[in-house]
């Protein structure tokens, strides 16, 4: 893995992945997803993108918008009071960050 990455908890008890400044808008797209099927279509997609299925394939999840593309996959958030509104990453380390988080969904919301 490129990027460093941790968990911790927030005052409330659930779990959140607290990625570097040049890519926390990531961690806002990847706290949404909530259950492991929901992880494995998204990787699906990536899937297909890395694979040359699909040119690009585009995810929208509450406010935020997930473009991949094969080499690199931009996150958006519109909605963000100061910017950055944008982040990018390799789409191979998106994938990898979206399995890490798939594998810490049944701890997310455990004592």
């Amino acid at each position: 893995m490129k990027y460093l990455y941790e968990f911790k908890r927030d005052p409330l008890g659930y779990l959140r992945i607290v990625l570097p400044a040049e890519i926390s808008l990531f961690s806002d797209f990847i706290e949404n997803i909530a259950r492991e099927e929901q992880a494995n279509e998204y990787i699906e997609c990536i899937d297909k993108v890395l694979k040359g299925t699909y040119e690009n394939f585009e995810i929208q999840l509450n406010a935020i918008s997930v473009f991949i593309k094969k080499d690199v996959t931009i996150v958006e958030n519109p909605f963000m009071i100061e910017e950055p509104y944008k982040n990018s990453i390799e789409t191979d380390q998106f994938r990898e960050l979206l399995l890490i988080w798939r594998n810490k969904i049944p701890d997310r919301f455990k004592d």
